[in-house]
């Protein structure tokens, strides 16, 4: 007997974040019961107001019933009606959630891999080598939180570094990051709880930051910390500068923060320098996943 289609009901999401909005539908069952769910994020900042990113979940025994194909076509519906052009979404791989996208005209275009350091089995020494290394005509600096007024200007000017990561064929576009918007960030994670750590490079001809890496440490400070961004300004690359960062940026939360497990993070697969700094470094790949996108 085929399954009766499932009711939605479309929800708005009151925690808008800075520069972004969500969606949300609840697919019930004709008893009421919640089969399935869709989020979509529209973001509103300049360079990105073509893009929203889609996440379905369907519970496993509704799938083949109908419920993912309704949720997906309510949000493209909408992000259609608000004027968007590109729907991202994720699915790790060789899952259900790959064949469904595939099937419906989404297009695979940015390989991501998972990886971990497991502190206690970090390889210290390594560690401290790599961190000690000198490196001539730069030092480092780091903050917990917000960062400090004097190095607003340069900070925010040094996450161009990531202007250039590789993103394969996926239309993330581009956002101007200004001192306003690296403040919100830290205000952000600060709101949740947590902690962001930045540690970054300063080059002594200039005084100006060249380079930075983040982390962020759960706010019951245990459990497993995740990188955030980590960038080197295009002239200051092939220094060892991001290995140096990570090196150290790893020994401190280590001894800052002993009930810790564990630092996770993600890489897409045609970054083949940052894979090769976080392979050096010990990481561990857990997990792999794909984004696929649905050009409207």
């Amino acid at each position: 007997m085929p399954h009766a289609a499932p009711h939605l009901t479309q929800l708005d999401d009151p925690h808008a974040t800075e520069g972004t909005r969500r969606l949300a539908w609840l697919a019930q069952d004709a008893e009421g019961g919640p089969v399935g769910s869709a989020f979509l994020r529209f973001f509103d900042r300049d360079g990105q107001r073509h893009l929203a990113e889609l996440v379905i979940r369907v519970h496993p025994a509704e799938r083949r019933a109908g419920v993912g194909s309704r949720l997906l076509t309510a949000a493209v519906e909408a992000a259609r009606a608000d004027g968007r052009r590109t729907v991202l979404a994720s699915a790790d791989g060789d899952s259900p959630g790959e064949l469904f996208l595939a099937a419906r005209e989404f297009r695979r275009v940015l390989r991501l891999t998972y990886t971990r350091l497991t502190l206690a089995d970090a390889d210290v020494d390594a560690l401290t080598a790599t961190a000690g290394r000198p490196h001539p005509g730069y030092r480092l600096t780091e903050w917990d939180g917000t960062v400090p007024d004097e190095l607003a200007a340069s900070f925010a000017l040094s996450r161009t570094a990531m202007d250039d990561m590789p993103m394969d064929d996926a239309d993330y576009g581009k956002v101007a990051w200004d001192v306003d918007r690296v403040r919100a960030v830290a205000e952000a994670v600060a709101r949740r709880g947590d902690l962001l750590h930045t540690l970054a490079v300063v080059d002594e001809s200039d005084g100006a930051l060249c380079a930075f890496t983040e982390l962020v440490v759960p706010g019951g400070r245990e459990g497993d910390g995740e990188h955030y961004g980590t960038g080197v300004l295009p002239r200051h690359r092939g220094r060892g500068l991001a290995g140096w960062m990570k090196a150290t940026q790893i020994l401190r939360v280590r001894d800052r923060h002993p009930r810790l497990t564990g630092l996770v993070t993600d890489t897409a697969d045609s970054n083949k320098a940052m894979r090769a700094v976080n392979d050096a470094l010990g990481y561990v790949p857990t997990h792999r996943s794909c984004e696929y996108q649905l050009d409207l």
